[in-house]
């Protein structure tokens, strides 16, 4: 009996975890990152955390009040909310710990739903609010497709329609409120997402300054994978969309610790990495070769004939391997597969050998084609088409050219304009290459406008691994020539 207890218990946790998009925090983040920010203006707020949990972001504030202190601290200085009655439970009980009275703990410990509506009897406290706290997040996409979580549908209605995740509707609820001093702990995607962020962060970021941030690439929470960021932050005087930038300390594998400057650009939506923005959009190619992904079952049932063609099918994956075929097509469609012979891999294994980038389909599955007989997926193996059609040691060329591009910016930028795909426990953060980035970077290529002196001239260069050449090399052949937005020589 209490074995079937315990299996409902965890059954409903999990539930809640996946549904509400709770993941509790320790208090172990709370004591070594947040504290020692705010130890010194205990006394100058009112600290609030509006999505609770078991209170460890905020209750642990009283370790740094003397006992006989902690009862008049905790009525005039925390306040703290959860939409769970059992989280409200334990937080009670943690207070409790503390030394503060049953009573008391009830009164400043309430449940509600704040992401309805934010409290606004905070307002009227005596004390300006610090918020601090580790919102729900999920992102819409996932609550769209789940029948359990459309409820949160609501929030992304009206002056919150292109906002993606929970955690956005929480940080843009205090906005509203004009509250002037955050600490949220959100996904990474709020810096490094692309168009699950785009909107949000040129939203926010007009009326707050990061002012710090700590970046984690190793599981901080115990049930997902999502890689986290604790970001520091505090509203401008005046609404402003400029340039930002603030000190990050990034925490990777292997217990290794870096820091470094962060400069967010409005022109690129504030996301970080946005040196590998700058550089497709200044270096385009004055006559770009144009891309068409996947081998499509339509296309394969339009140019049907005696002609075979073999491929790996990427919808139907089975005992580790993509299931092999051979597709008849007329002469002109054989022709056009067999030419074509590069895939892009938009997603890291997690060895250094399967790094996202361009490869050889005949190599690596030793096939003509990359068939997609059902829905097309980013994340499996793509076929890619281009035109005009180029040769063979011009493909060759493009696909040295694309993965030196892609880990210059990579190594410069530690990999920050891609996206996390998933925690795993590989050497390095596996991340996820964008078709939008692939066809990026492929329309900076110059071949159309190189005689053959001028595609051994950047053979070479790409050989020698030397990156100043490269880029004055593509200055000539950019369709802004010598107007770039930004001097080559900084990305060095």
């Amino acid at each position: 009996m209490i074995e079937e207890t315990l299996e409902a218990d965890n059954v409903k946790k999990k539930n809640n975890r996946r549904n509400l998009g709770v993941h509790l925090t320790s208090t172990e983040i709370f004591k070594n990152y947040i504290f020692p920010e705010i130890k010194s203006k205990l006394y100058n707020f009112l600290w609030v955390d509006l999505y609770a949990g078991e209170g460890n972001l905020i209750l642990p504030i009283l370790d740094g009040i003397s006992p006989e202190n902690r009862i008049n601290f905790f009525e005039d200085h925390i306040y703290l909310f959860d939409i769970q009655p059992e989280m409200i439970k334990k937080c009670v009980d943690n207070a409790v710990s503390y030394g503060i009275p049953l009573n008391k703990a009830k009164k400043n410990i309430i449940q509600r739903n704040n992401l309805e509506a934010f409290p606004s009897f905070l307002k009227k406290k005596k004390f300006p609010i610090y918020h601090i706290t580790n919102p729900p997040y999920l992102y819409l996409g996932y609550i769209k497709k789940h029948k359990e979580t459309k409820i949160h549908l609501k929030y992304f209605e009206k002056e919150n329609k292109g906002y993606q995740d929970l955690y956005q509707i929480a940080m843009i609820n205090d906005l509203r409120k004009n509250i002037e001093n955050l600490i949220y702990i959100i996904p990474s995607n709020f810096i490094f997402g692309a168009s699950v962020s785009n909107k949000f962060r040129m939203d926010f970021l007009k009326y707050y300054n990061i002012l710090k941030m700590y970046i984690f690439e190793t599981k901080i929470f115990e049930f997902t994978g999502t890689n986290i960021v604790i970001g520091f932050f505090t509203r401008k005087k005046y609404p402003k969309t400029e340039q930002q930038a603030f000190i990050g300390i990034k925490f990777k594998k292997n217990n290794i610790k870096m820091e470094r400057d962060y400069i967010l650009n409005p022109k690129y939506n504030y996301r970080g990495g946005f040196e590998f923005d700058d550089f497709v959009e200044s270096y385009g190619a004055e006559k770009p070769l144009k891309v068409k992904y996947y081998l499509q079952r339509e296309e394969i049932q339009k140019n049907k004939g005696a002609f075979k063609i073999e491929v790996i099918d990427s919808s139907n994956y089975i005992s580790n391997q993509y299931l092999k075929k051979v597709l008849n097509v007329n002469e002109m469609y054989n022709k056009r597969v067999k030419s074509n012979f590069l895939y892009i891999r938009t997603v890291d294994t997690g060895s250094y050998e399967g790094r996202a980038g361009l490869s050889i389909i005949k190599n690596d599955f030793d096939v003509d084609g990359i068939y997609v007989s059902k829905n097309t997926y980013r994340t499996s193996p793509i076929h890619i088409f281009l035109k005009p059609q180029i040769s063979k040691e011009d493909q060759l060329l493009l696909k040295d050219y694309f993965n030196f591009i892609l880990e210059y910016f990579r190594n410069k930028s530690d990999s920050e304009f891609l996206t996390t795909y998933k925690y795993s426990d590989a050497e390095y953060t596996r991340k996820y290459l964008g078709l939008t980035q692939v066809r990026k970077i492929i329309e900076t290529f110059p071949i159309l406008n190189l005689e053959n002196y001028l595609k051994n001239e950047l053979k070479n260069l790409i050989n020698k691994k030397e990156f100043k050449g490269i880029f004055k090399f593509l200055r000539n052949y950019s369709r802004t020539k010598s107007k770039k937005s930004q001097d080559i020589t900084t990305w060095f």
